[in-house]
């Protein structure tokens, strides 16, 4: 039987114990985010939107180490399950400390001319969009405009937003531009209200997004091609990604961290 993502873990830490929402968060990048924060003392939220079992049995991870841990179904593509997804977030939390906007999509290799509309579109929806609104609806909750005590967002670009991905992907790497734009501003605009907000551009790391871009043994083909010889881990992003949110980075906002092998 799945369980139910409002269960509270068999043993609670403390109640003040920081709060973070990883989006995309069963698989890949985000799941070596979740687990890395876990060990650092954060209780999480995963979100996904499909492979919710993955998702659970990660959950059953975090709970397994102390850690209080919920599973948010939703696709960030869709403004009104990302407010019933933070809605489930203030009942079963109360708080929210740290966001990782890591949903991400891409696509089969194609020049822009071989893209129809309803590609463009999903790639802005979900890359865009989804961090916009998932974004804002952390402001809503962080700044003490609203009754917040601060926090941390950073957001998963990539290095395809500098090297364009010709004749590959250009709708990704606009879109994952577009995310470097926003981190910056983001940053700027709520820099006095105690959140920090950054980026980080991996390069090709071994996960399973190449698979559904249609090319699952790209990092096979060019790792030999790499700076260092090998693509990168999901674990290393994970690193940059979980020091950002934490108070190491206290003085680090509007930053863009490529994490990338010197790619």
């Amino acid at each position: 039987m799945p369980l139910d993502p409002m269960l509270p873990p068999t043993a609670e830490p403390p109640p003040t114990a920081p709060v973070l929402l990883v989006t995309g968060g069963s698989r890949g990048i985000g799941a070596a985010t979740v687990r890395l924060a876990a060990r650092q003392g954060w209780d999480v939220a995963l979100n996904c939107r499909h492979r919710i079992d993955e998702a659970e049995a990660l959950a059953l991870e975090l709970r397994a180490l102390g850690r209080r841990a919920l599973v948010l179904p939703a696709d960030v593509a869709d403004e009104a399950q990302v407010l019933a997804m933070f809605a489930a977030l203030d009942a079963g939390f109360g708080r929210l400390d740290g966001l990782v906007n890591n949903a991400g999509v891409v696509d089969m290799g194609a020049r822009l001319d071989e893209m129809d509309g309803a590609r463009l579109r999903r790639m802005v929806e979900v890359n865009l969009l989804g961090s916009l609104y998932c974004a804002r609806e952390a402001v809503r909750r962080m700044s003490p405009r609203h009754g917040g005590a601060g926090g941390a967002i950073v957001n998963v670009s990539s290095t395809a937003a500098r090297l364009g991905a010709a004749g590959t992907y250009v709708d990704y790497a606009a879109t994952k531009a577009a995310i470097d734009t926003f981190s910056i501003g983001l940053a700027r605009e709520v820099a006095a209200e105690g959140i920090r907000v950054n980026a980080v551009r991996p390069g090709i790391i071994d996960t399973e997004i190449h698979a559904s871009g249609g090319q699952p043994d790209r990092v096979a083909q060019v790792a030999a091609s790499l700076p260092m010889r090998r693509a990168g881990r999901a674990e290393e992003v994970a690193e940059a990604i979980v020091w950002l949110l934490g108070p190491a980075a206290s003085y680090t906002s509007g930053a863009i961290l490529d994490v990338s092998g010197a790619r």
